[in-house]
């Protein structure tokens, strides 16, 4: 849903910039970028995913060797492949997979080698059909959706643009704000806003 609502609303933008006769602050090339990037790995398409994010920006998605900038995200995105080639059935490209490009990586953090351990699981239980919920949660499309935000939040910090809306944060500033007011003067407080859209009253 998240990526249909972002396709609107940056048609709409658009439609209003072009109307209105201004540059707007948006940077629309991008936004359709990332729902394509998004829309790969939604289905399943890893490599192209990985394609895309290089072709956008190569900082996001270098391997830890060579900078160290975002083995997380790198791993993750191994990790998601290494998943793909599971639902297939594809075990042997799995298995070299996980040798050739997972296993160092486990090596080095005890973090990732606890969900590769965790991914591998699955293996277990292919044939059968039955997998515990433990581990089902990697074959989810939830799964798949985690790891496209990751990558979403990374490609907007690379941007600079922040990994949240920037009416969110502002929103968490005046909150905070108000919060060390009330200690110091009695003023008609904003009503909050919690991060879903729906108003509390305070």
């Amino acid at each position: 849903m998240n990526g249909i609502a972002d396709w609107k609303r940056c048609q709409f933008l658009k439609r209003i910039s072009l109307e209105a006769g201004v540059q707007p602050a948006v940077d629309f090339a991008s936004i359709e970028s990332r729902r394509n990037i998004r829309e790969a790995l939604n289905r399943g398409d890893v490599q192209e995913a990985i394609t895309r994010v290089n072709d956008l920006n190569p900082e996001v998605n270098r391997k830890p060797s060579h900078m160290d900038t975002n083995p997380a995200l790198y791993f993750h995105l191994q990790q998601q492949k290494l998943i793909e080639y599971i639902r297939q059935g594809k075990i042997t490209e799995a298995l070299r997979f996980a040798q050739e490009e997972l296993a160092p990586r486990g090596e080095e953090s005890p973090e990732f080698l606890a969900e590769l351990e965790r991914t591998m699981a699955l293996l277990a239980f292919e044939s059968s059909g039955a997998v515990p919920p433990a581990i089902s949660d990697l074959l989810s499309p939830g799964q798949r959706m985690k790891t496209a935000g990751e990558v979403n939040a990374a490609i907007l910090e690379s941007l600079s643009q922040g990994r949240e809306a920037k009416l969110v944060a502002l929103l968490k500033l005046l909150q905070w704000a108000e919060s060390l007011l009330v200690e110091r003067a009695v003023f008609p407080k904003v009503r909050r806003m919690e991060c879903d859209g729906r108003g509390t009253d305070s």
